[in-house]
């Protein structure tokens, strides 16, 4: 609701659609490209992101974020790990990371339940099973950005899990973190324990808990 308040704030028109499946013509990328073209038609001045399929976004990660990480660990890493949304962030960073490790670097993908890529990149099978309650991540298909890309490893992460870190970071560490950075740091927790004492594994935190005050906070 927060995301919803926030956009409502700064003037914009918000459309609503039911949540269906991406094969569905009425989910919400097709939406969005639809009402793209149509403002453009109209003579409106319009940017249609599609980060999900704009190789941009990976590049981003592949030009900014992937050697931040390598510079500030000074080399001394040994996996990268996070969720899945668009697929850039994972995507980009560990382009970067294998490459200047020699493919030394592991790269993890740690999923919520109901995301059909851990049970891709595990099975074999584009399948969802299980339901949870995180927002922008556990993707339900093979976007632009995830073409060619496959994990050294791939974790379920429950949503408990990821609520039990993010209360404790909060409390602890005065963090209110949304429901993505959750998932990441609990994924990155299963990841140590996969690799033993020892190891540095890096995370990112991507989202604020103050978009989740209702929801995760109340």
């Amino acid at each position: 609701q927060e995301k919803k308040d926030t956009l409502r704030q700064a003037g914009a028109e918000l459309i609503e659609v039911p949540p269906v499946p991406y094969a569905n013509p009425n989910n919400y990328v097709h939406v969005a490209k639809r009402v793209a073209d149509e403002l453009k038609r109209s003579g409106h001045r319009v940017l249609y992101a599609n980060q999900w399929d704009n190789l941009n976004n990976r590049q981003a990660h592949i030009d900014s974020t992937g050697p931040e990480i390598w510079n500030q660990t000074e080399g001394k890493i040994d996996a990268f790990s996070c969720a899945m949304g668009t697929g850039g962030t994972l995507t980009g960073v560990a382009a970067v990371l294998r490459d200047v490790s020699g493919g030394r670097v592991k790269i993890a993908l740690t999923d919520p339940p109901g995301a059909k890529l851990y049970r891709y990149y595990t099975t074999g099978k584009l399948e969802a099973e299980g339901i949870s309650i995180t927002e922008g991540i556990g993707q339900g298909r093979i976007t632009g950005n995830m073409e060619g890309f496959t994990p050294d490893m791939a974790f379920e992460i429950p949503d408990h899990d990821a609520l039990s870190v993010l209360w404790d970071v909060h409390e602890n560490d005065g963090l209110a973190l949304g429901g993505s950075s959750g998932t990441n740091i609990a994924g990155a927790m299963r990841v140590a324990r996969e690799l033993g004492p020892g190891h540095t594994i890096v995370t990112v935190l991507c989202d604020l808990g103050s978009r989740y005050a209702s929801k995760l906070y109340n």
